[in-house]
């Protein structure tokens, strides 16, 4: 699927991409138009301020991506951490479309930083608050108001956008401990959330991209998403990027993958599991931007659990 032409299953559906800005949620965000949504891209940096992030890409680039790719993109600054700000959001679409079909979390991500590696006596405890604070709380608070919206029209969707499938995640030790927390703790919402949707014929559920390449991924490399392969290919440069680069993935297939599920009469069948985009693109048959379905997952498994895998088998 790759929701171009004339093809826009999404069409008259009302989404919302909490945390639109960049990476995962932008490539969201711009799928659901490609599909036809109108699709409402918060964050927090706009073109006249910028979040403690300082990163230059805009909420309201995302939402004219959004109407470029043949959606509907309206863009709102919210800080998902602010009760008032959340609510007012979801009032705004209450009062503008009187419904929310599609709801998609992909908040946190940028309070993921600080200090690594460390056992939690060891972690300052404020840095981990802040992690919680981002990768859980926000999540909490955003489906309490959007979950109130949506619940009302059966069918409704509501994405967890995570880092990892609870198979992977859950046996597996990430980072530290508030970041762990936060990795598995998504994945049980989407769980526990998809419980108080099922009666309301809604369905919930939990969705990793592979090895994303979002903007600060490629900024790091040197390279943009028209030149990413020389990031590993280019041995002038040093190998800036390990081998495996080579099966990463831009942030429109996990997008497109959300989309299809979307689109999908039989989503119920989702409903409180924990998938990826790997496993989502062979089963709708979605590719990336460059017509390919990149297998990051399964290479990083393989990879450790010893194997020397060919990454031309798994892109």
């Amino acid at each position: 699927m790759s929701a171009s032409g004339g093809d826009r299953p999404l069409t008259g559906r009302v989404a919302l991409v909490s945390g639109a800005t960049r990476g995962a949620g932008r490539g969201v965000a711009r799928a659901l138009g490609e599909a036809g949504a109108t699709v409402w891209c918060t964050g927090r940096t706009t073109r006249e301020r910028r979040s403690e992030y300082d990163r230059p890409e805009t909420v309201e680039e995302t939402a004219e991506l959004v109407t470029a790719a043949g959606g509907e993109g309206v863009w709102a600054e919210v800080d998902h951490a602010d009760e008032a700000s959340v609510s007012a959001l979801v009032e705004r679409i209450r009062e503008v479309h009187g419904r929310l079909d599609i709801s998609v979390s992909s908040l946190g991500g940028e309070h993921l930083h600080g200090e690594w590696d460390q056992p939690v006596w060891a972690q300052d405890v404020e840095t981990g608050r802040r992690i919680l604070r981002g990768g859980i709380e926000t999540h909490l608070l955003t489906a309490t108001y959007a979950l109130d919206l949506l619940h009302r029209t059966p069918g409704g969707l509501h994405v967890e956008l995570t880092d990892g499938d609870a198979a992977y995640n859950d046996t597996r030790y990430r980072i530290n401990a508030y970041v762990d927390l936060v990795k598995t703790g998504l994945t049980r919402l989407a769980h526990s959330l998809g419980h108080e949707l099922a009666e309301h014929g809604g369905t919930a559920m939990a969705v990793s991209p592979g090895w994303l390449r979002s903007e600060m991924m490629l900024d790091a490399f040197g390279v943009d998403e028209e030149t990413w392969q020389q990031a590993w290919t280019d041995t002038g440069r040093g190998g800036v990027a390990p081998e495996a680069f080579a099966v990463s993935e831009s942030p429109l297939l996990v997008g497109r993958c959300v989309a299809a599920v979307a689109a999908d009469e039989g989503r119920t069948r989702w409903n409180q599991l924990s998938t990826t985009s790997e496993v989502l693109a062979a089963e709708y048959d979605v590719r990336d931007a460059d017509g390919s379905q990149p297998r990051a997952w399964s290479y990083i498994t393989a990879m450790e659990d010893g194997s020397t895998p060919d990454v031309a088998d798994y892109r």
